[in-house]
């Protein structure tokens, strides 16, 4: 027997019609295998004249993203506005009149996703999200449902499809940061202004969610370290190489003594790692459990068609759970006792650009000696009448090296501290 479940969008840009289309093509497949007819009834926009998907009703538009969430014939709410506010209380007000509601918005979850998720319970009614992490890669649902049980030590992955872009160019074809950025923008990967994404906040927000659903404890964006890309040369990626490591941009999340660490920064990565093999716009994410062992999942985590697919497949869960009178397993997140990234202990990729004397390089040595920083391999290329100084450092903690660099930049022949890459392997 055929059910009818009516939703509301807020929000109609290129996700929003591309949902629009996916739903319209496939309505009579999804019909026949669940026997649930997704219907859309209301559509908010800000632009009533702005083209729209040739499936899409225009008798269904409006202005007023209130008279969707609060219409008689919305059962369902998809919120794809991608803004903090009005998007919070647009949601709330969805749950509190008994409608479940499906969302692709990071940034609200990373921000007010607690509140949230406390509002869906109290109604008793689904908030989903698997659009907002990681595009059309099921991630937010395996570790919701069958990882639930999973003692996860830690989650690392590449979030970011515009950073791994430009590593990637960077990488293959020896350009410059600043070249494969305008790549990138001219391609449409990334932005006229690419902050969020190459200062590593976008990432930020996915990690703070993953993190929260995979250890049960709230975390917010606020909490995750960001370090992005825009320092990364093309010198180091390519003594990266010479080394067998690819560098990326890499969120992680993990449990160490009780404590979650989480933190989003450029990472040299072994070549053998199936991260390392992660090219281009993909997305990948890394899963290591006391039980399962290592999962990788693997996709095209950004795009119009891919996010539309997440958004799909949670509106079916979202339509089934209202049609039998309930609601899925809520995340109970308890508050999180977190890790200062102060107390990470890793190896560590440094360059100096130093002056070609002597004595320097006895002087560099004993600033990273006063602070318990032991050098693993040094490199020196000449430059003039200044040299290149390329250390990797045995495992040190973050602040001993952090307060390693300000005494370093306070040398006379420190002409300039260049990367400084985290060793994916000895880190904990």
């Amino acid at each position: 027997m055929t059910s009818a479940v009516r939703v509301g969008v807020l929000g109609c840009g290129n996700v929003g019609g591309a949902l629009v289309s996916l739903l319209a093509r496939e309505a009579n497949a999804i019909e026949a295998r669940t026997g649930i007819r997704l219907e859309i009834t209301r559509v908010a926009v800000r632009d009533l004249d702005k083209p729209r998907p040739p499936e899409l009703n225009r008798a269904v538009l409006t202005t007023d993203p209130n008279a969707v969430v609060t219409a008689d014939d919305v059962d369902v709410v998809v919120e794809i506005m991608g803004v903090l506010d009005p998007a919070d209380e647009l949601l709330r007000a969805a749950l509190a009149a008994g409608k479940p509601v499906v969302t692709a918005n990071k940034e609200l979850l990373a921000t007010r996703g607690v509140d949230l998720f406390a509002a869906a319970a109290a109604a008793g009614r689904d908030l989903l999200f698997e659009a907002a992490v990681g595009g059309g890669i099921p991630l937010i649902r395996p570790l919701r449902e069958s990882l639930a049980g999973e003692p996860i030590a830690r989650i690392m992955g590449i979030v970011n499809g515009t950073t791994n872009f430009i590593l990637t160019r960077m990488t293959e074809d020896g350009a410059t940061y600043e070249d494969a950025l305008t790549e990138a923008q001219r391609l449409g990967y990334a932005e006229p202004d690419p902050t969020a994404d190459v200062g590593g906040f976008d990432a930020g927000a996915k990690v703070a969610i993953l993190a929260s659903i995979a250890f049960g404890v709230g975390v917010s964006l606020d909490d995750v370290y960001c370090e992005g890309i825009t320092k990364i040369t093309a010198t180091d990626i390519a003594f990266a190489r010479r080394l067998g490591y690819v560098v990326k941009l890499l969120g992680i999340a993990e449990q160490v003594d009780g404590q979650i660490g989480v933190r989003v920064h450029p990472a040299m990565v072994p070549a053998t790692h199936p991260l390392a093999s992660v090219r281009d716009s993909f997305n990948a994410v890394f899963i290591e459990g006391d039980a399962v062992g290592e999962l990788m999942l693997y996709g095209r985590g950004a795009g119009a068609m891919p996010t539309s697919s997440a958004l799909l497949g949670d509106l079916l869960d979202a339509a089934h759970n209202l049609r039998q009178g309930g609601a899925g397993r809520a995340p109970v997140l308890s508050t999180a006792k977190l890790r200062s990234v102060d107390d990470l202990r890793s190896q560590y990729y440094l360059a100096l650009d130093v002056a070609d004397r002597p004595g320097v390089l006895a002087a560099v040595a004993g600033v990273l000696g006063n602070h318990g920083v032991s050098i693993q391999s040094m490199e020196q290329q000449g430059l003039g009448d200044e040299a290149r100084l390329v250390f990797i450092t045995h495992v040190a903690r973050e602040a001993d090296v952090q307060k390693t660099l300000r005494d370093l930049e306070s040398l006379d022949a420190v002409r300039k501290i260049g990367g400084l890459l985290r060793v994916i392997g000895d880190e904990k």
